[in-house]
This record gives C-alpha cells, structure tokens and sequence, in this order.
C-alpha cells in the first residue's frame, strides 16, 4: 500500500524565546515493513544547522539548532511511503523453546534486548498478566493475540492529544487510556512474560472510534525468535500489517517521542496544534523491500 502523509507541527510562545536544540522523530522507517520512498522537512525561518542521526534503535532522527530568538516555528513534514507487510502472521519460530511463556532468548539475543526487557512492573500488572498467560496455557502467539483482544475489549479508549502516557497500573485500574496509554501497559504486561517488547510511535490509517481526527498513534512491538520484531494495537485489537506507518520505536517511550526540545524564556506560555493528512494512494504493484 503507497501512502502519503501530510504533517504540520505549530508552535507559539507568549513572546520571542530561544530554542534550545530539538529532535524531531518525523521520517518514516525504513525496514521490512516498509520504505520510505520520499520525504522533505522544512521549518519555517531556517535553523542554524541541522543533522541527521541513527539513533540506538536504528531509526532516523533530525538534529536541529537555532541562533535566533522567535515566537513561533512551523515544522512542515511531507513523507510517501510503501508498507510491505500484508500478512503479520508470515513468520515461524526458529527456537523451539520460544513458542512457551516465559521467554527466554538465546544469550547473544538476550544481551542485544535487554533494555526492551527490563521489568519494573507492579504487582497488580505483573498477576494480570500471568492470569492472561494461563488462560492460554503460556502459548507465546496465543498470549499475544488474548492481550491485543483483551484490552482493546475490555478497556474503555479515550483520545488525549497531551501529556506522557499513563503509568500502565493507573491504565489498568481504570480500565481506560488513550493509545500511549494501552501500548505502555502492553509493554509492561509482556515484559512481565520475559518477552522483549518496546513502544512505536507513528501513524495508522485506521481509526479507533473515539478518534474523529487523523492523527499520531502509538502501538507496541514485540521481539519473537524468527518473527523479529512484529507490531500489536492493543487501542485496535490487531496485529499490525501495512495500515500501520512506523517513525520511531524504543524500550523507553521518551526516546520515540515524534519532537523533543525545550526553550528558554522564564515565565513564558507556549501553544502548539497541528495537521496530519493520511491518503492511501493503492494496495498493488508492491515493491520488494531492500535487503544488504
């Protein structure tokens, strides 16, 4: 599927401020699921220098820096991509072992995904997430497909445009929360499993109902022996295919946040608001995605 996306961040401040450095998290990811066939930023009145960077989980990243004090910046974002994945489910296991809860990946593996495995949950997620292993006899693709169902199911989904995500013990006591929301407690619930599971941030061309608007999305994914690293919308209920255009992905949720920066001017008030077009252009003539 060829789709085009159309981004406009709009940043104001109550009076002229000074930019600290900035990320921005904007380009789409190139890799087996999709290629990133076109892409331009342009931010209004030129920075003083820009860089881009591969950052620790292999997707792109702009490095942007000013001179000048201002009172607003626009960042302007135009992108085509290719998703290639039609079929999440075109994968086997290649380790035996890896198709039972608790995980336990090989030693060189489990080195490289250790910061996506890390636990810190609390006691009330970690027996959620037990009981939902058991209720699959600890069947690894199973408890997959029972987490991604239960929460999309059983949890009430809210949009909330703002703000980090829920510590995932507050999204599961209160049954409720908004994508970032149910894609952390996802994390956390398979962590609790020995599974390496990390946060995406990006775009869909689905919309959850409580969604009126296009706009950013936030899912998990889940590293599986053989499978490699493969998508789950819990605020969708679905294994993620081609409707899903991935930016950035990491263990720690701050470090696939869309744009990071801070400004100095003591006291002064800052509104941002923003445009995202999605358009599936076609699903056909796929091309194959680039292998080294």
């Amino acid at each position: 599927m060829l789709i085009r996306i159309h981004h406009s961040l709009r940043f104001r401040y109550e009076r002229p401020v000074f930019l600290e450095p900035m990320t921005v998290r904007l380009s789409p990811r190139q890799d087996a699921t999709q290629q990133r066939q076109r892409h331009s930023m342009v931010i209004s009145s030129p920075p003083a220098g820009e860089a881009w960077i591969i950052e620790p989980d292999g997707h792109d990243a702009a490095v942007v820096w000013f001179n000048k004090e201002r009172e607003s910046l626009e960042i302007k974002v135009e992108s085509e991509v290719r998703t290639l994945r039609d079929n999440p489910f075109d994968w086997i296991f290649t380790v035996p072992g890896a198709q039972r809860l608790p995980m336990e990946y090989e030693p060189a593996l489990a080195a490289s995904l250790a910061p996506a495995r890390l636990d810190g949950a609390v006691e009330s997620v970690r027996g959620w997430a037990d009981g939902l292993a058991s209720a699959v006899d600890h069947s690894t693709t199973a408890f997959l497909g029972h987490l991604v169902d239960h929460i999309h199911t059983t949890f009430h989904h809210i949009g909330r445009l703002d703000g980090d995500p829920q510590l995932p013990e507050h999204t599961l006591e209160t049954r409720t929360g908004a994508c970032r929301d149910t894609a952390m407690l996802f994390v956390a619930a398979c962590r609790c499993q020995g599974l390496a599971a990390r946060f995406v941030s990006g775009y869909s061309i689905h919309h959850p109902p409580e969604v009126t608007e296009q706009e950013l999305h936030a899912w998990a994914e889940v590293y599986l022996p053989g499978g490699g690293w493969r998508g789950y919308d819990p605020s969708l209920g679905l294994a993620v295919a081609d409707g899903h255009i991935s930016l950035a992905a990491a263990p720690d949720h701050r470090l696939a946040a869309p744009v990071v920066g801070t400004y100095r001017g003591t006291g002064v008030g800052s509104t941002m608001d923003y445009t995202i077009n999605l358009a599936a252009v076609g699903s056909h003539e796929k091309a194959p995605p680039e292998r080294g």
